[in-house]
């Protein structure tokens, strides 16, 4: 807008200063034409640069004359730029010129000194608007940098904005966005450090009691009764060491230790160990570079998980990296194929059955080994976890 601005005022400036510039030599002419007129009249010696129909007079110029009107022209005469006055007199054109050279090098430095001023006014605002611009620019992409990090889970970033840091500075829109950014990881860093701290502390202390009360539930009398709380007491110290597997994942201190295994041995190992009857298909075997306990642990959640929400058949496919495990009951719920699997939340169609940290952990182990599991549900019915492993090197050797 500044340059469009001074654009506009140069434009102004040049066609009133030739306005005025042109009508002072109009007038100057038309009064040497009046001169010449009454010098005719009398029939005395015209004017010097007067005369009747002179030769270089502008045909239109001419014309207008002859017909009996007074007129003015700028046109060369000479090769130089001359303002022009005619006016009837006896059918003829009575004219007369003035030297309009130095009103033209005044306009022609006028246009000049509009287009350097133009030029430095329109440059200077360039730079100081582009330097102005870029440093709030800089700062909005360094919020959203850093707004960036924390989405993807890096508590500690922070702004850092100067201007929140020293209250005796302006404080402008960027800086107040920084700080209430800043403040706001902070909150949420300190709730979820305190929920981490506890989730931790309570799976550690209901360890121990735990502990005596599977040996104590060891020792009463079989029957229908003891094998009541055997299972209650198995269900609670497994909720235990999920409780302590989430708190690892969310405080990220997991090591991965990493190797060389096929995947088609190793899934068929985890449906084993599972119990469960499920169908293992390889289409393509592979080997992979993992963590072998924590991808049993991922494709044991997804296998559990499908025969505990699912129904028959459970089919568990291997096809390169990638592990597909599918059930054909009624498929994964909304919020879960949307947002990912959440703590403590089941369907009600499933019963009541587990406690909702199966998949969560399965999606944690996952991001840990560098993989990538998604929800969905087949267009034929049925859920589908789809597990993706990185790719391997071609150069990775057999296990």
């Amino acid at each position: 807008m500044c340059c469009a601005l001074a654009a506009v005022l140069g434009v102004l400036v040049h066609v009133e200063v030739t306005r005025q510039t042109v009508q002072t030599a109009r007038d100057k002419a038309l009064t040497k034409l009046t001169d010449a007129a009454r010098a005719y009249e009398a029939g005395e010696a015209l004017p010097p640069g007067s005369g009747i129909d002179p030769p270089e007079l502008p045909a239109s110029l001419r014309a207008l004359a002859v017909a009996g009107s007074r007129g003015t022209m700028v046109a060369d005469f000479r090769g130089s730029p001359t303002m022009w006055a005619a006016a009837p007199a006896d059918g003829r054109a009575l004219a007369t010129t003035i030297d309009y050279t130095q009103s033209a090098r005044t306009i022609s430095g006028l246009d000049n000194a509009i287009i350097g001023s133009s030029v430095l006014a329109i440059g200077g605002t360039l730079l100081i608007g582009a330097f102005a611009v870029t440093r709030v620019t800089r700062r909005l992409h360094q919020t959203a940098t850093v707004a960036r990090r924390i989405s993807q889970g890096d508590l500690d970033a922070r702004v850092a904005d100067p201007r929140t840091e020293d209250p005796s500075r302006h404080q402008d829109e960027v800086a107040t966005v920084a700080g209430a950014l800043d403040t706001m990881a902070s909150t949420l860093q300190a709730k979820l450090t305190s929920e981490q701290r506890f989730t931790a502390d309570v799976a550690h202390e209901l360890r121990t009691p735990l502990t005596g009360l599977s040996a104590a539930a060891e020792l009463l009398p079989d029957g229908r009764p003891t094998q009541m709380v055997r299972e209650r007491v198995r269900t609670m110290r497994q909720l235990t060491e999920d409780l302590l597997e989430i708190s690892r994942l969310d405080s990220g201190s997991e090591q991965v230790e990493n190797d060389v295994h096929r995947l088609a041995p190793l899934a068929e190992r985890v449906v084993r160990a599972s119990g469960t009857d499920t169908e293992v298909v390889i289409v393509e075997d592979l080997c992979v570079e993992t963590d072998r306990r924590r991808l049993e642990r991922v494709l044991g959640n997804l296998v559990a998980n499908a025969h505990k929400h699912g129904r028959a058949p459970v089919v568990l496919t291997v096809h390169g990296p990638v592990v597909t495990v599918r059930d054909h009951g009624d498929g994964y719920p909304d919020y879960l194929v949307a947002h990912g699997p959440q703590r403590f939340r089941t369907e009600p169609q499933a019963g009541g059955k587990g406690h909702g940290l199966g998949l969560t952990i399965a999606a944690g182990q996952a991001e840990v080994i560098g993989a990538r599991l998604d929800f969905r549900n087949a267009p034929d019915g049925g859920a589908e976890a789809v597990l993706t492993l990185p790719t391997p090197p071609q150069d990775t050797p057999e296990p």
